[in-house]
């Protein structure tokens, strides 16, 4: 339908010709001739157009988004109202199109939104957010776009559900969980009260109600924690939500999956199934690859597998000299990094320092610096007998000081060494000056060690000074050497003797739980040693992370070589999630319940997101006890437990 003007009644109303000169009624809009715009379509009005009637006739004016104002002078009246009524009733039927062409959609919307209003169901994050995505998508895209006065009040209204849950949809699934719990809790009151022999606590019962896609309670020992796990597993079966065959309660250690599997069944009369991780990768290997490898010996006994540990790295000792060196660098701290005297301001601050840093050498002396530690160990290792903080062999009568015990004492040819804690300082002339820690009296520290140089002349012993700048200078041992070379002969000590040295004194135990920690991470993240190491000089520990990860290699790879042919616990896992992952095997569960969870490991972990991947509708139900994981060192990963919404989902922001 196309609309003009009277010819030279528009002349006279636009003689510049900045209006439109004729505007055509079109399908999807306006087709406008001259003026700013050349199209205006449907979905860019915002009202019906107008008319105004002035001196030359009328004028009809299209009102859209552009800020452009489209106006044609000059028209009949007759002729402007027929258009206005045309154009009127073709905008309605355009938004009212684009709306039955998404009726489906809004249909299912409103339908999804009011159950909501009214949940049977708890209202996970995963269940919400595509009703979520959908009425924003629907909302940007066309009901964002409508104008009311097209639709009419009447759709207006009952499309508003969908466009208020699309402002708000975190709002939304909030109020609704609050109904839910509300309504659940009211419902199974006598069921919690009853399920164990002491009513479950408010927290209790919201643990148990509340079903996200994943959820992790937290409580400390002895709150009841197994109790929780219970009545979650109870509660689902006998309120219908999962049948026995579709819950998988995982435990960390036989006794307790068997213990909770039978306290369900007593409580709702159904077994589920109740399994280790192990127990239950390695029946998925079985299941998949028709028979199950042999398990290493070590699998299940953690004091063999340690010992295993501990036999690897004497061998490593025994027969590799490169790595041999490192193991016995990492006993003699060769490798640390530890803070300084000159890190500290007060004396109480650096001896609680060396207190917890337990400094013993070698030998078994406790000794009072890092310093003191590394001449200790380099004179051991290359068997030069001394003696720590002897007496000195005169008699010091009417010195005024307390009996005086050098550093060192060389055994076979009697000669003393003293560390002293000074380093050099350049003054603004260019001469050097020595200095002291900052809590330390410098004048009375170089007083005391010049009295301490003198008596050794005085009485003919021989006395060989080190100093610390030498060892921030990065030359301490070999500054040693060179002093000590014209009083001893060098006998350095077999690694071997070394090592069996350091076991009696128990500092092997440690280091050794430390690897056997490190090798279960190792295996079950699938990391390598490169990827460690880039990890490590990202963190700036390059240094000992380096001597750490050569020797971690070395005993890695001697351990593989151990298990000829037999898998432990970190590859059944691994094997078994690759099965999962692959679909190779079907798991049947979705409800996944996990107690003792601060055990967790990187590798169960995969495991556990590879089963709950498998069915859209699965949840994951942990319970466990974030301080205790604190003091574990048996290959869990508190990380997962800080990130357990980013790992296993159920966290929504509406975004």
């Amino acid at each position: 339908m196309l609309l003009k003007p009277r010819p030279l009644r528009r002349f006279l109303s636009d003689p510049l010709g900045r209006l439109a000169r004729c505007i055509d009624l079109t399908q999807d809009g306006f087709a406008i001739i001259g003026g700013p715009l050349a199209v205006v379509p449907f979905d860019k009005v915002t009202k019906p157009p107008t008319i105004r009637n002035r001196l030359l006739g009328s004028s009809v004016e299209i009102h859209s988004q552009s800020a452009s104002e489209i106006r044609l002078p000059a028209v009949r009246k007759s002729a402007a109202m027929s258009f206005v009524k045309a154009a009127e009733v073709a905008w309605r039927d355009f938004n009212l199109a684009k709306l039955r062409q998404e009726q489906d959609l809004i249909d299912q919307l409103l339908t999804d939104i009011a159950e909501l209003a009214q949940p049977t169901r708890y209202p996970a994050a995963q269940s919400v957010e595509p009703i979520a995505t959908a009425a924003k998508d629907l909302e940007v895209g066309l009901l964002s776009k409508l104008n009311a006065d097209a639709i009419g009040t009447e759709t207006l209204t009952k499309i508003s559900p969908i466009r208020q849950f699309a402002t708000d949809p975190c709002g939304k699934r909030s109020e609704a969980i609050d109904r839910f719990v509300e309504v659940e809790l009211k419902l199974w009151k006598e069921f919690f009260d009853t399920v164990e022999s002491m009513p479950l606590t408010k927290e209790q019962r919201l643990s148990v109600v509340v079903d996200e896609d994943a959820t992790l309670v937290l409580a400390g020992a002895g709150s009841g924690k197994t109790s929780v796990i219970t009545a979650k597993a109870a509660y689902l079966i006998k309120s219908g939500i999962r049948t026995p065959g579709e819950i998988l309660l995982l435990a960390f250690a036989r006794d307790a999956a068997k213990e909770m599997s039978e306290r369900i069944e007593a409580r709702c009369g159904e077994p589920v199934d109740a399994r280790t991780f192990h127990a239950l990768a390695y029946d998925i290997i079985g299941d998949v690859e028709g028979s199950k490898p042999a398990l290493a010996a070590h699998a299940s006994d953690d004091k063999a597998y340690l010992d295993l540990i501990r036999d690897i790295l004497r061998h490593l000792v025994a027969s590799a000299s490169e790595i041999a060196s490192l193991i016995i660098g990492w006993f003699s701290h060769f490798f640390d990094e530890p803070r300084d005297a000159w890190d500290f301001n007060t004396k109480h601050d650096w001896y609680t320092e060396v207190e917890r840093l337990d400094l013993r050498t070698l030998q078994g002396e406790r000794v009072a610096s890092f310093e003191e530690l590394q001449i200790a160990n380099w004179l051991y290792q290359n068997g030069i007998s001394y003696e720590y903080e002897p007496v000195y062999e005169h008699k010091l009568l009417n010195s005024g000081r307390r009996e005086y015990t050098p550093d060192f004492r060389l055994v076979d040819s009697g000669v003393y060494i003293e560390h002293f804690g000074v380093r050099k300082k350049t003054r603004p002339d260019g001469t050097e000056e020595l200095t002291t820690a900052p809590f330390i009296d410098r004048d009375a520290y170089v007083a005391d060690m010049q009295w301490k140089i003198e008596t050794h002349q005085e009485h003919g012993t021989e006395l060989i000074s080190t100093y610390s700048w030498e060892q921030s200078e990065g030359r301490l041992l070999a500054a040693l050497a060179e002093k000590i070379a014209p009083y001893v002969e060098i006998n350095p000590r077999p690694p071997l003797e070394i090592y069996d040295r350091v076991t009696e004194m128990g500092a092997v135990d440690s280091f050794t739980s430390l690897l056997g920690t490190f090798l279960k991470h190792f295996k079950s993240g699938l990391y390598s040693v490169e990827h460690c190491l880039a990890k490590a000089e990202k963190l700036k520990l390059t240094k000992p992370a380096s001597a750490f990860l050569k020797i971690f290699e070395a005993v890695f790879e001697e351990y593989q070589k151990r298990l000829d042919g037999r898998i432990d616990f970190e590859d059944m896992v691994s094997r078994a999630t690759d099965h999962v992952e692959s679909g190779r095997y079907v798991s049947s569960y979705k409800h996944i319940l996990v107690d003792e969870f601060q055990d967790i490991s990187e590798g169960r972990a995969r495991l556990i997101k590879a089963l709950k991947a498998q069915h859209c509708d699965a949840r994951l139900f942990a319970v466990g006890d974030d301080w205790q994981s604190i003091y574990r060192f048996a290959g869990s990963d508190i990380h997962i437990m800080r990130h357990f919404g980013e790992t296993f989902g159920g966290i929504y922001n509406g975004e």
